[in-house]
């Protein structure tokens, strides 16, 4: 409903010159050109929080054991879908990389919202994890499968699973790895996710790896990293590995620690 203006007629004109001096001469005051302008804001949303991101938290630096137990969450991408073998896949390699080892549960075609092939949703699958596992870093990759799903409930349905996650491995550090794109350009859909769960992520304190936002993968290096015909989109063998020395690299930023190479490790050489 519109609101209700009333009006009222000058009685002079000597009285509306007067009215004007006196309103320019407060907005010269209080006008500063080289502030920046306040942001505009729904009515109510101050007050409300309502469509506004959820206040940031600046993460703790991350701690690593000197050989990490890493365990690696998400879909086919963590499965290792389109590699040689599933096991060439980036979260199996990342062992390597980071001296330590890895426990990877991916599921080709789940998210947050969406069941997989071979198993529920993030939030259930959560819930079947291991409790007596012991990682000292989770890693909780994707998922573009949820761009078909709608952003309702999305939001609510990544807290329930991080909450679940936190409360079943309290000790490990939780690193969430966004969304990376399977094709160009990046989908907007595919960009509301990476924005949904970078919020969130902040909200939280913890950090936020996002593929897209770091060009990981660009139109010159596309082809070069995912199988657009048998692989259907997902990455190749070598663009798994390119993957893992990407991941691995984003985590010595935020630790400091050296990493390898992809394949230093690797005492036999790739068929």
């Amino acid at each position: 409903m519109k609101a209700r203006v009333t009006r009222h007629p000058l009685r002079s004109a000597g009285v509306a010159v007067a009215l004007l001096l006196v309103v320019a001469a407060v907005a010269l005051g209080m006008w500063r050109p080289w502030a920046p302008l306040p942001s505009a804001a729904p009515i109510g949303a101050a007050a409300q929080g309502e469509g506004a991101a959820p206040a940031a938290i600046a993460p703790a630096p991350l701690v690593l054991p000197e050989h990490p137990t890493v365990l690696v969450f998400g879909d086919s991408w963590t499965y290792g879908s389109a590699a040689t073998v599933p096991t060439e896949g980036y979260a199996y390699r990342l062992a390597g990389l980071l001296d330590g080892q890895t426990i990877v549960d991916g599921v080709r075609g789940s998210g947050y919202l969406k069941p997989g092939l071979d198993g529920p949703a993030f939030g259930e699958r959560i819930a079947a994890l291991d409790p007596t596992l012991t990682p000292d870093l989770i890693i909780i990759q994707g998922s573009i499968n949820d761009r078909a799903q709608g952003e309702a409930g999305y939001r609510e349905a990544v807290t329930a699973a991080w909450d679940a996650l936190s409360a079943k491995y309290p000790e490990a550090t939780i690193v969430v790895l966004g969304p990376a794109p399977h094709e160009l350009p990046v989908g907007a859909a595919t960009g509301r996710i990476d924005t949904d769960l970078g919020e969130l992520a902040a909200a939280r304190g913890w950090w936020y790896i996002s593929p897209i936002a770091q060009d990981w993968i660009t139109e010159q290096n596309y082809l070069d990293v995912i199988d657009v015909d048998l692989g259907r989109q997902h990455p190749s063998t070598a663009g798994h590995r390119y993957l893992a020395e990407r991941v691995a690299a984003a985590l010595t930023e935020l630790t400091g620690a050296p990493v390898s190479e992809a394949g230093g490790s690797e005492t036999t050489p790739e068929q």
